[in-house]
């Protein structure tokens, strides 16, 4: 493995630190929602915020079989599309501010990168 980083486990890889600490971001944000929406924007939010990277994870014990591998990646890269659209739907609803919502998509877009290259070049982490 001459060249390729070594990774202990996933919990090494930035872009499951980066969606693990989103989804405690978004849980602690969506505490002031209404309660009306606590059975639906809270926990669709929080459930696609959760799956992120818990499909990282998940993602991380089938790199033994690259297709595997990758289909995992691509549920992960699908529930950070969700999770966005979550986003943008607290915006409208005044339930988050700009500043706020720039912020997460903003992080949301750079695991989607991390994943898609991980997507890409499977061959690193996969044995």
């Amino acid at each position: 493995m001459s060249g390729i980083k070594e990774y202990r486990g996933y919990r090494d890889l930035i872009v499951f630190q980066t969606s693990y600490q989103l989804s405690l971001d978004i849980f602690e944000l969506t505490k002031n929602f209404p309660k009306e929406e606590k059975y639906s924007l809270v926990d669709q939010i929080r459930r696609s915020s959760r799956s992120v990277c818990a499909n990282i994870a998940e993602a991380w014990y089938k790199r033994r079989y690259q297709k595997l591998f990758i289909n995992k990646l691509t549920d992960s890269a699908g529930e950070t599309g969700e999770t966005e659209v979550w986003i943008d739907f607290s915006f409208d609803h005044k339930y988050i501010n700009a500043e706020q919502r720039n912020k997460l998509l903003e992080k949301y877009s750079e695991v989607g990168k991390m994943l898609n290259s991980m997507i890409r070049q499977p061959e690193k982490f996969c044995y």
